[in-house]
């Protein structure tokens, strides 16, 4: 008679949870994609970091850094839309191994001019100029295949396992970049960033295509970016959360300019501080991406009680009276700005035409992105003008603000949302 197998109390649910959070990964094509992301999104943050140290070493100056980053994103806002209708009309796995060629020659030659000591501030701005355009067409695309490799049952899971794995990234990357920088320099980044780009190419050029779900490609015509618009403006399911996104991206998601001037300013810290609480960020986003892919849920209502739980943390954040409380509170903010972020990502995706889903999402990232160059600007002068504290309080406003829009959406009635 064979004996029974003893197993430990909690172990079968804890193999369920298991299971639930990193069912996507069960996909062989959604493996080798998350894989190739996690190497090209290490890259994108060594990448960042070693842009910001050698603008710092060529002019000296803080704004400097500032305004790069905006020629970076402003292209996101100005051709995000085309982007998104290149997108429908491709073969999106075809159009993301050419422009991540495209994204991983531009990173060598800034790479290239580094190293031979030929960089100038103008080649800084033109390469990052032209990554933001390429990022306009590369991200509509990404994010729109995601749901043709896993299907409708899984895209949730999918799309909150990027966010851990984009959080997990922008810990290791900056790290590597830092050690790197100080080992081999500015140029060896970049020239890494490059090479980073080759594996995610080579992985979507291995995937096995007939167990992908694509979208049939959009035939050219006149007019598609505006039919674009006007199909997300008949469709709450689609310009709510658009709207709500909207509102966040733009006061609320300005992290990298509010925190630094609070750790420096209110808690009387330095680099070591603000360090600390972006890894307090992305502990907990890491937490709320894995939570969210095991339990979360789509839909305005979820959206609207996730918009409200991050306006409160923020809030709470920004009236914490020692550090030690703020980190605590900046872990809890991590995780809800990436369930606010997978859960408005899913719902679009499931209620998106497949015809125009490389629009919806490219609109998407222009709520999220795209009002970078406007919220940036205005967090910063709040926070120097009020206090570092107030520019957080501007982003729990906007919170606010965004779970009005829901609420209201949801009140009217006219028509039944989906929760």
């Amino acid at each position: 008679m064979t004996a029974p197998t003893l197993r430990p109390p909690g172990a079968g649910r804890l193999r369920g949870w298991s299971q639930e959070t990193f069912a996507s990964l069960a996909e062989p094509n959604y493996r080798r994609y998350f894989l190739g992301q996690a190497v090209s999104f290490i890259g994108t943050w060594m990448q960042l970091v070693a842009q910001a140290w050698l603008v710092l070493e060529l002019t000296g100056s803080a704004t400097w850094v500032g305004l790069v980053i905006a020629a970076q994103t402003l292209p996101v806002l100005l051709v995000g839309p085309y982007g998104g209708l290149v997108a429908d009309r491709a073969d999106k796995r075809r159009l993301l191994i050419g422009l991540q060629l495209v994204m991983g020659a531009l990173a060598g030659v800034l790479a290239a001019l580094t190293l031979l000591d030929a960089v100038r501030l103008w080649h800084v701005f033109l390469l990052a100029a032209s990554l933001g355009a390429t990022d306009a067409f590369e991200k509509p695309a990404r994010q729109a295949f995601v749901i043709e490799i896993v299907g409708p049952a899984s895209v949730r899971n999918a799309v909150s396992l990027n966010s851990v794995m984009v959080n997990v990234a922008r810990v290791v990357g900056p790290a590597l970049a830092g050690l790197i920088i100080a080992a081999g320099g500015i140029g060896l980044c970049f020239a890494l960033n490059a090479a980073s780009y080759l594996p995610i190419a080579l992985l979507l050029l291995g995937m096995d295509t007939r167990r992908l779900r694509p979208a049939p490609p959009q035939p050219h015509e006149r007019g598609q970016v505006r039919a674009g618009l006007a199909y997300v403006r008949r469709e709450p399911m689609l310009a709510v959360p658009l709207l709500m996104m909207a509102v966040m991206g733009c006061l609320t998601y300005e992290f990298p300019v509010t925190l630094p001037v609070l750790a420096k300013e209110t808690f009387g810290g330095d680099s070591r501080t603000y360090g600390f609480m972006t890894a307090a960020m992305a502990v907990g986003s890491v937490v709320g991406g894995l939570w969210t892919a095991a339990r979360g849920r789509t839909g305005i209502p979820t959206l609207v009680r996730s918009s409200a739980l991050f306006g409160v943390l923020v809030l709470a954040t920004a009236l914490a009276p020692t550090v030690e409380l703020a980190l605590l509170l900046l872990v809890g903010v991590g995780a809800a700005s990436v369930s606010v972020m997978a859960r408005g990502n899913a719902t679009l995706q499931l209620h998106a035409d497949p015809a125009m889903r490389g629009r919806v999402m490219a609109l998407w990232l222009v709520a999220f992105l795209g009002t970078t160059p406007i919220g940036g600007p205005l967090a910063g002068w709040v926070a120097a003008s009020l206090g570092p504290r107030w520019g957080l309080v501007l982003g729990a406003l906007g919170c606010a603000v965004a779970a009005g829009i829901g609420a209201w959406a949801l009140a009217r009635g006219r028509r039944r949302l989906p929760g």
